[in-house]
């Protein structure tokens, strides 16, 4: 299926991993490669009050809704433009009160089913080169975890939607169908990472994975945003992230495997060339072996898995992995970013600095050219310098930021601007 509404790519069938996006001209680092519309989108329910329901601008004078007095919008505009899709949530909410607490993935799943009721096309902007009902299910690769998982999301959905929704999918649509979200959704996410909401972006996911991508995907609202962040030559392989690419081969492989069903067989899995200094152990006489190395990943893994205590824990935690693995090493520094996120919450901000000034610098070697995730540190920390009066470090720190934004959000995005807005308010 040759590409009509994207200029510049092609749906091709991609050897070993069945449908892909391919360029047929040259894209230069930072283009902007397409756009997409979300096909249905949802706010989380944190952000309400802070950011518009329908557009998901943020802003201080939103207005609430005057039924459920719980969505917020930008001006009646936004809030006409909203009405078809938070009408099936506003009855809801004003019908069950503080006992409505639908997950966001149900949430999206309901507001996707009532605008394929209202369908009048077959194709929306959104899928020009895939439609929503070709997203794999994978179905027969869930297991019983998952598959409970399903099932729950589906009663969720007839207690809270059924009164509301005519005619809701069988129950084999349904499976499917949350089966496909679950593998094909996005999180919309802001300038800091930060968890914005949840979308579905059906071009966005016709983009196979690789751990060494040349497209980077950042949101300007509800529209996704797609720019190389490599060369791309006429006939290459698009590819996107589906992960975060911080760790090293075998927990990346575990992961896409476990989320995404497949085994990734990319350059970066195959060469590894990044996993020694990912896994950086301390110089020690005699060397640790390899078992005990072993076993302190899997203390790694459990421990940042079941992460939710205090300070304390993050600090006796890092005593202990640091006597074997670097300040360099990802386990490390994922626990160190969780303790990073603790401090900010007890505002103990010399503390957060502190864990962000280990964390940064790292980052830029581990993850590849223009990371988001690089970008979230450098503004973490420059803000945070700014607001300790630390202002030389603080506009350093905002300019790095700058500086991978403009490739990966685009030179004329709102959150370049704001950062510029900062930097020019230092002066």
């Amino acid at each position: 299926m040759k590409n009509e509404g994207i200029e510049g790519t092609e749906r091709f069938l991609s050897p070993d991993k069945g449908r892909g996006l391919r360029a047929v001209r040259h894209f230069a680092v930072g283009e902007l490669v397409f756009a997409c519309p979300a096909y249905s989108y949802v706010l989380t329910v944190n952000e309400r009050g802070a950011h518009c329901e329908h557009c998901f601008t943020r802003r201080e004078d939103l207005f609430k809704c005057g039924k459920c007095k719980q969505a917020y919008y930008c001006n009646v505009d936004c809030q006409r433009g909203d009405w078809p899709m938070h009408k099936l949530e506003c009855v809801a909410m004003c019908s069950y009160g503080e006992n409505w607490c639908p997950s966001e993935t149900v949430r999206l799943v309901a507001r996707i089913i009532m605008k394929q009721v209202k369908a009048t096309t077959e194709r929306t902007p959104s899928e020009r080169l895939l439609l929503l009902k070709e997203f794999e299910a994978h179905l027969d690769k869930m297991d019983s975890e998952k598959e409970e998982m399903n099932q729950t999301d589906i009663a969720a959905l007839h207690h809270f939607y059924s009164r509301h929704i005519s005619n809701l999918p069988d129950e084999q649509a349904l499976t499917e169908l949350f089966a496909q979200v679950n593998c094909n959704g996005f999180t919309i996410e802001d300038e800091e990472l930060s968890h914005l909401g949840s979308a579905v972006f059906p071009d966005v996911a016709l983009m196979n994975h690789s751990c060494s991508p040349n497209v980077i995907v950042t949101y300007k609202g509800t529209v996704a945003e797609v720019r190389a962040v490599k060369e791309i030559n006429p006939g290459e392989e698009i590819f996107n992230s589906y992960i975060d690419l911080l760790y090293p081969t075998e927990d990346r492989k575990e992961r896409l495997l476990d989320s995404y069903f497949f085994t990734c067989q990319c350059t970066e899995c195959t060469s590894r060339s990044k996993d020694k200094a990912k896994m950086e152990i301390r110089k020690l006489n005699p060397p640790p072996e390899p078992e005990e190395i072993r076993s302190m990943v899997r203390y790694a893994k459990n421990v940042i898995e079941e992460f939710r205590r205090l300070l304390e824990m993050c600090e006796l935690s890092l005593e202990k992995m640091g006597a074997i693995f670097a300040d360099t090493n990802v386990y490390m520094l994922h626990m160190m970013y969780q303790a990073m996120g603790v401090c900010l919450y007890m505002q103990d901000w010399d503390g957060a600095m502190s864990y962000g000034e280990k964390i940064v610098q790292p980052y830029s070697v581990h993850y590849p050219a223009y990371s988001l995730n690089v970008a979230s540190m450098y503004l973490k920390l420059g803000r945070l310098y700014l607001g300790l009066e630390k202002k030389t470090q603080g506009v350093k720190a905002l300019k790095k930021a700058l500086a991978v934004m403009e490739v990966a959000h685009g030179k004329d995005h709102h959150y370049v601007a704001e950062v510029k807005r900062e930097i020019e308010e230092q002066k």
